[in-house]
């Protein structure tokens, strides 16, 4: 008893260092975004790296002067939306098929699916990049996909690589093999359809494994860098990761102004994962388990 309490205050102990290891970064950002340009890069003690000498709330009104932020903002949110509901879509889908139907060429199918895990991401940027500037009759393309480009600087450009994914039919799949057959069985009994079975039985008990890819999801859109400034060139369709870029010059950067800019970016995942931490963390621990 006495070495099971030891460990668990051990265990604690641990976690609580971690967190605080891994909070240190958003501390230095809050507390820059709160300084001088003079405070940042002056000699101080050890604890005015964390708490500002002279706390300057003007950075956030500064920062956000500079470019059509509430353009921005639209851009981000309304990308990070679309991608995440037809994520969601797509892939418990695909999922609900790998996990609950019987067809041939299924497990075939999902390990080709699963290749694109193996993947690097970087290495799929080019030949995406041109698939839709070629996309033959969008943005003045002839049926060729020549003479015009495609789908650059347009939102359905931004959002396409990430509508579905095999991480997220992998996730989904994983979870609804949980569900005994009998399940299945009730409710065709009952009358239900396949997709029937799908919307109104696994749809409601899967909560969590929604939760999880949607953080997951709106985390990966939101922060997204490389393929925004690619596939845009257009400062109207410009993202909040983007226009950070604002703020660096030939000569200087300006560091408050990144800093405050970068805190109020960061809010809304923040909130979002505060309130669905508790959902995220059981979808991801029962997807992996097949009962």
């Amino acid at each position: 008893m006495r070495r099971n309490l030891v460990t668990t205050n051990l265990l604690y102990l641990t976690l609580g260092i971690v967190s605080v290891v891994m909070l240190i970064p958003l501390f230095v950002m809050f507390a820059t975004s709160l300084k001088s340009m003079g405070e940042i890069f002056s000699r101080g003690s050890f604890i005015n790296f964390f708490i500002p000498k002279v706390i300057h709330l003007e950075n956030y009104s500064e920062a956000f002067k500079s470019g059509d932020w509430s353009r921005y903002f639209f851009n981000t949110l309304f990308i990070t939306a679309i991608t995440v509901a037809c994520s969601l879509v797509i892939n418990s889908l695909a999922g609900y098929a790998f996990a609950r139907l019987t067809f041939r060429g299924r497990d075939l199918l999902f390990f080709a699916g699963l290749v694109g895990l193996m993947i690097p991401p970087q290495a799929s940027i080019v030949p995406t990049f041109l698939i839709l500037k070629n996309f033959p009759l969008a943005g003045g393309n002839d049926i060729l996909g020549r003479g015009g480009l495609g789908f650059i600087n347009t939102y359905f450009g931004l959002l396409a690589p990430y509508l579905a994914g095999s991480f997220g039919v992998f996730l989904f799949r994983q979870f609804f093999l949980n569900f005994p057959k009998s399940l299945d069985d009730a409710a065709k009994i009952d009358g239900l359809t396949r997709f029937g079975t799908f919307i109104h039985i696994y749809v409601p008990l899967s909560s969590t494994v929604f939760a999880s890819l949607l953080c997951l999801k709106a985390t990966q859109t939101w922060n997204e860098y490389v393929w925004p400034l690619i596939i845009t060139t257009d400062p109207k369709m410009m993202t909040l990761q983007l226009a950070l870029v604002l703020f660096k010059s030939d000569l200087d950067t300006q560091w408050n102004y990144v800093m405050s800019a970068s805190t109020v970016i960061t809010l809304p995942l923040i909130i979002l994962f505060i309130f669905a931490q508790k959902t995220f963390v059981a979808g991801i621990a029962t997807s992996g388990i097949k009962g």
